[in-house]
């Protein structure tokens, strides 16, 4: 895994962070998802006009992710909307590494030496560990335990739409095309599935439109974020990239005390610090 690349998608983990903090201070989740969805959509129509077609052969991974990351939305501005932000992520992230490192080595025949592999297992370890701070759990017991629930649901998802992502970006012929298409069909189902579940649909526009700065920016900073991911995915590892974006975790904790008034505890820090340690293990296996 190059310097380049690791750089890359560390800059995606810092992107998806700041994505996910605005899409967790939007109250309307709906509404957010929606905003969230025009910017792919947008996007993924003058990306599709420049960078043309994928090939064939990598048409059913941009269905099927598409599918899969419209759930995934949905699922976490649910988990948000039951879970505190310092949770919720980190679980979610955290289980999505270890659901992606494990299909990747048992049935996609990717190998990793041991360094790596380590380090994964650090990274995974350490985010799972911030989810389940005993700090986390009080909050948890005191809120709604869906949030919980629906983070789990949430890494399957990421691990799922991950996976189908790295196999159908190496069959496309062009990861840009393939990352057009992807966005712009999630920017067509999206609002339609919000739109569906939402319990006033005569007022919907207008909740998306009362939201639509913070929706739109969250939207731009998204793709940019998953477009970094899918064209690393093409020339890494898919659990290493996996690994390295979900450190995204580590900044969501500053954020989370910074903006949502959540503690950041010295265990949290030392927990970072283990996690660092593990990205070094992976950049240095």
């Amino acid at each position: 895994m190059t310097l380049t690349v690791t750089a890359a998608v560390l800059l995606a983990a810092v992107l998806h962070s700041v994505w996910n903090a605005l899409a967790k201070a939007i109250p309307d989740r709906l509404a957010s998802s929606t905003m969230i969805a025009l910017a792919y959509l947008a996007s993924g129509i003058v990306g599709a006009a420049v960078f043309g077609i994928p090939l064939q052969q990598s048409w059913p991974y941009v269905l099927a992710s598409a599918l899969l990351q419209t759930c995934y939305l949905i699922l976490l501005t649910t988990s948000y909307k039951h879970g505190d932000f310092s949770q919720v992520y980190p679980l979610a992230r955290g289980l999505a590494v270890l659901l992606v490192t494990g299909v990747a080595i048992t049935f996609l025949a990717e190998k990793l030496g041991f360094w790596q592999l380590a380090g994964v297992a650090v990274v995974a370890g350490s985010l799972l560990s911030l989810a389940l701070t005993k700090q986390n759990a009080e909050a948890a017991g005191n809120r709604n335990r869906k949030g919980t629930l629906f983070a789990v649901l949430t890494g399957t998802a990421i691990a799922a739409y991950t996976l189908v992502d790295g196999v159908g970006v190496r069959q496309s012929g062009d990861p840009l095309a393939y990352i057009s298409w992807l966005f712009l069909l999630q920017g067509l189902l999206i609002p339609v599935v919000c739109w569906r579940l939402a319990s006033d649909r005569r007022s919907f526009p207008q909740r998306v439109v009362r939201y639509w700065k913070p929706g739109f920016i969250g939207g731009l900073v998204s793709l940019l974020a998953y477009g970094i991911v899918v064209w690393a995915q093409s020339l890494a590892p898919l659990a290493l990239v996996s690994a390295l974006r979900e450190t995204s975790v580590l900044l969501a904790g500053v954020i989370g005390a910074l903006f949502f008034n959540e503690k950041f505890s010295r265990l949290r820090l030392g927990l970072t610090v283990v996690a660092v340690a593990g990205i070094a293990a992976i950049q240095l296996g």
